[in-house]
């Protein structure tokens, strides 16, 4: 079974042909743009404060009224958690993030664990929530259950600091097969790919953006 990740199988279900460059013949790198780069720096400023109480630098002050509020949330708190999951014959079973039989791969911006309670919330810096996808939680949910037996209930959130926007959503154990399982067709196409070795391109609206620039559907972005 080929190891994949929330973003690994957008990726995939955006372009096959932009997987294949990045993940499979790894000839090609993303390297990111301004916005990446700008989100990245705002999870680590997130990280430093929750984890050493540092403080949010200005450039991320839009942050603070989220972070320093779930700072106050009683529990265990666990910043930037790699998670593994195992996907066995006996069901799903938690592992290190680089076991070399992992199945799923994901990391919790923030997990916080408090008895059979956990709060998880992922942090974004996009200009809003309009393309959201809660099936981000579910996987990460279903994750968190694999690591923590004891916990029944997460309580997560897609947090969108610029628009001040939250997406909740309450996950029970008893639903954990379901969450592991959201991306199960994308996941079959894949390792129908992966298998046959094609890996078709898809054009859409986000060529322009795509690193793969050896592409038939490769335009240069407007600027």
């Amino acid at each position: 079974m080929t190891a994949w990740s929330y973003s690994s199988i957008k990726t995939f279900d955006q372009c096959p042909k932009k997987y294949f460059h990045l993940k499979v013949e790894k000839d090609v790198k993303d390297t990111g743009n301004e916005a990446s780069i700008y989100g990245n720096d705002a999870h680590e400023a997130a990280e430093h404060y929750i984890k050493h109480g540092t403080p949010i630098p200005d450039k991320y002050a839009i942050m603070r009224p989220v972070v320093e509020k779930l700072a106050q949330f009683p529990g265990e708190k666990h910043t930037e958690l790699k998670l593994g999951v195992l996907k066995t014959e006996q069901g799903f079973k938690p592992c290190d993030f680089f076991h070399p039989d992992v199945w799923y791969r994901g990391i919790v911006d923030l997990l916080i664990v408090d008895g059979w309670n956990a709060h998880m919330v992922d942090y974004k810096t996009g200009k809003n929530a309009k393309y959201a996808d809660i099936k981000q939680l579910d996987l990460m949910a279903g994750a968190v259950f694999a690591h923590f037996p004891k916990v029944m209930r997460v309580k997560s959130g897609l947090a969108y600091v610029v628009s001040n926007e939250f997406l909740p959503k309450t996950h029970v154990r008893t639903e954990m097969n379901h969450y592991m399982g959201v991306f199960d067709r994308q996941l079959e196409q894949l390792e129908d790919a992966m298998q046959a070795g094609v890996f078709n391109p898809k054009s859409g609206p986000l060529c322009g953006w795509c690193p793969v620039t050896a592409c038939e559907h490769h335009r240069p972005r407007r600027k």
